[in-house]
C-alpha cells in the first residue's frame, strides 16, 4: 500500500510540472519521446519551421512541430505565449536559436538543456560529428542549466556512453546520445524541481570547442590514412557528406562517398553517388571506367 502511494505521489508530481519545450529537429524528438515515455509531457512546444523549399517556397513544419501536433500539444513559432505564461521550467534540445537573457528568466527553475557530449568537452554546434572525427570513443550526454553563453552553464547530470562498435555513423551516435539524454533528463527533471539535485560549475579550463562544417570539409584524399578517412565518412554523413574526384571518359567527376569500411589497413568503399546520378555500389561505378584522381 505504501509503495503504491509513493508511485501515485510521483505520478501526480510529474503531471503537475508545467514546462515548455524548445526544440526543432528529429534530435529534439528523441528527447520528447523519452520524456513522454516517463510521463513528462510539455504544455507547449516552441519550434522553428524549416526554411521554405520547392517551387511553391512553402515552409515545412519541423519534426518537433509534427510530434507535438500528433500529441495534441500546442505549438508556437515565437516566444510570445511562453513569455506571457508562468512555468516551472523550460527544456531546450536542438532548438536552433540562441535564447536571450530575458527569456532565461521566465521559468522559475530556469532552462535545462540536453547536450550530446561530456561537457566541458565539445561545446558548440557539432559535438557528435566532431566526437567521431576526433576519434573520441569516450563520449556521453550532459543535462545542464542554461546561462547566457553557449554550452557554458552549470552541469546537473552526466552519463558516459561507450560503444562496442566504433566508429558509428553520425546518425547512429546522435540517436544513441539524444535518447540517453532524454532518459537522463526524465530522471533529473522532477528532482531538480524539488531541489534534490544541485548544479555544479563546469571546469572552463578543460573546455574544447566544435565548429560548423562546410561542404569543402568533406573532401577525401583516398591515398591518406584509411582509418582517418573512415572517421570522416562516418562523421560527415548526410551533411556535408564526403566526396572524392574521379576521372571517367576524360572528364573530372565529383563523387559522394556514402558508406565504407576497413579491411586490415585498407579503406573499402561500399557505395557512392556520382554527381547527378543515383546511388550505386562502388564496384559498379568502377566498371564504368572511373579512376580516382
Amino acid at each position: 500500500m505504501c509503495m503504491m502511494t509513493n508511485q501515485m505521489t510521483k505520478m501526480t508530481m510529474k503531471n503537475n510540472i508545467r514546462f515548455a519545450f524548445f526544440g526543432t529537429s528529429h534530435l529534439a524528438v528523441y528527447v520528447l519521446e523519452a520524456l513522454r515515455s516517463a510521463g513528462l509531457v510539455p504544455q507547449l512546444v516552441i519550434t522553428i519551421p524549416e526554411k521554405p523549399k520547392g517551387r511553391g517556397l512553402e515552409a515545412k513544419e519541423s519534426a518537433a512541430d509534427s510530434w507535438a501536433k500528433e500529441q495534441n500539444i500546442p505549438v508556437a513559432h515565437d516566444w510570445e505565449k511562453f513569455e506571457q505564461e508562468s512555468w516551472h521550467l523550460a527544456v531546450v534540445a536542438d532548438y536552433g536559436k540562441i535564447l536571450p537573457e530575458r527569456l532565461l528568466a521566465v521559468p522559475k527553475h530556469g532552462f535545462l538543456n540536453v547536450h550530446p557530449s561530456l561537457l566541458p568537452r565539445l561545446r558548440g554546434p557539432s559535438p557528435v560529428r566532431t566526437a567521431i572525427l576526433r576519434d573520441e570513443k569516450k563520449t556521453g550526454v550532459t543535462v545542464m542549466l542554461v546561462d547566457s553563453k553557449m554550452d557554458h552553464g552549470p552541469i546537473i547530470a552526466q552519463k558516459q556512453i561507450e560503444l562496442a562498435d566504433w566508429p558509428p555513423s553520425n546518425s547512429e551516435l546522435e540517436k544513441i546520445l539524444m535518447e540517453a539524454g532524454g532518459k537522463l533528463l526524465a530522471q533529473i527533471l522532477p528532482l531538480w524541481i524539488e531541489g534534490e539535485v544541485e548544479a555544479r560549475e563546469q571546469n572552463h579550463d578543460l573546455a574544447t570547442f566544435t565548429e560548423k562544417f562546410e561542404k569543402e570539409d568533406g573532401l577525401l584524399d583516398l591515398e591518406a590514412d584509411a582509418y582517418q578517412n573512415l572517421l570522416k565518412i562516418c562523421a560527415l554523413e548526410n551533411w556535408p557528406g564526403t566526396y572524392a574526384f574521379f576521372e571517367r571518359a576524360d572528364k573530372k567527376v565529383r563523387v559522394q562517398v556514402l558508406v565504407a569500411h576497413i579491411e586490415g589497413t585498407k579503406l573499402i568503399i561500399d557505395s557512392v553517388r556520382p554527381e547527378g546520378k543515383r546511388e550505386m555500389r562502388y564496384e559498379e561505378f568502377l566498371r564504368s571506367g572511373a579512376k580516382p584522381l
